[in-house]
């Protein structure tokens, strides 16, 4: 066999868990792609030399989180608009400029499900890719984040994250308490998160989209928990209370009934929908990607990601139409309205 198919064999079972993983780290799917892409070449130039004194994984591992710490290095943090300041106070004026700057992206389930089915990725089927986890991630330090996601999401021992990021084990733990007492104050409670039965999920996100495309705020607003947060990155104003998200959504979003039509894909495990916006020839563009967090109480945050750039890397189509929307509809009721926490 030569070097090049013996590389290949042993080493791409992984990249779909180190996809997830870099995206853990940066936040951006696109981003984490181009670190994956790196952290082959990498391996394939250090090959020759690689001794298997640690498993492949374990390798590969090593390279994609020291690939991801200098590209944190070099960019910074990922944010949602509610890491940037506190909720906007006036619904009904007019939505501020849009804030050039490299924003938190959603990541298609269809990736972290292509993470779950490989047998030596057990434990990225955990929950370590929900939006408001991969936001709070952000408020760590590179190394932090490192080390939390690999004792925590990845369940590696210390001894183990020590000799990859080149720390003693007592500086491990160390980061890792530090990290974890961040990540409390900026996470959500794990029951304000919980989903409710499937069931009663569906019929949620089934009436929800049918509000939204019949611009009635009304029944939308008896969806949303009281403390709803609805953030439109990459618009920096966002706003928290149901009170204040109708308003807003009334005011500046659904004006007309049939302007939008949404169609259910999933992202980051969660409920999510395509929303695409007539024009005035009558044909439906792409506009934005809604991630909603649906708890028993209701839907407690909407991220609305304007813009059609996320639609290429979902599969979905630029325009709505029969043939296109009609494909990605059944691929997602197949689906069941989105992805779960596993």
């Amino acid at each position: 066999m030569m070097a090049s198919d013996d590389f290949t064999s042993v080493t791409s079972p992984f990249r779909a868990e180190l996809l997830a993983h870099c995206y853990r780290m940066v936040g951006s799917a696109e981003e984490a792609e181009d670190l994956v892409q790196e952290t082959y070449l990498r391996a394939w130039r250090a090959y020759h030399g690689f001794q298997g004194r640690s498993s492949v994984r374990t390798w590969l591992y090593r390279i994609a989180t020291n690939t991801c710490l200098t590209a944190i290095e070099r960019r910074g943090r990922r944010p949602l608009p509610s890491g940037l300041g506190g909720p906007g106070d006036d619904p009904g004026a007019a939505p501020a400029a849009p804030l050039d700057v490299p924003w938190l992206q959603p990541i298609p389930d269809a990736v972290l499900r292509a993470a779950r089915a490989d047998p030596a990725a057990v434990a990225v089927a955990r929950a370590g890719t929900r939006l408001a986890f991969v936001a709070a991630l952000q408020y760590l330090s590179a190394r932090q984040r490192a080390v939390l996601i690999l004792r925590d999401v990845l369940e590696w021992p210390a001894a183990q994250v020590a000799g990859l990021l080149g720390l003693s084990t007592t500086a491990v733990n160390s980061a890792l308490r530090r990290a974890r007492a961040q990540l409390a104050q900026a996470l959500p409670a794990e029951d304000d998160v919980a989903e409710p039965a499937e069931p009663g999920r569906r019929a949620m996100l089934d009436r929800y989209a049918a509000a939204f495309e019949d611009a009635d705020v009304t029944t939308l607003a008896g969806l949303l928990r009281a403390d709803i947060a609805l953030e439109m990155p990459p618009i920096a104003t966002w706003f928290a209370g149901r009170d204040s998200v109708a308003r807003f959504l009334a005011s500046h979003v659904l004006r007309a009934p049939g302007q939008f039509r949404l169609v259910p894909t999933a992202a980051n495990g969660q409920p999510a929908f395509a929303t695409y916006e007539r024009g005035r020839d009558g044909a439906y563009a792409a506009h934005a990607l809604q991630v909603l967090t649906v708890t028993p109480g209701g839907v407690a945050r909407i991220v609305i990601f304007l813009g059609a750039g996320l639609f290429g890397s979902f599969g979905l189509p630029d325009v709505y139409g029969a043939a296109a929307a009609g494909a990605v509809l059944a691929g997602a009721d197949r689906a069941g309205h989105g992805g779960s926490d596993g």
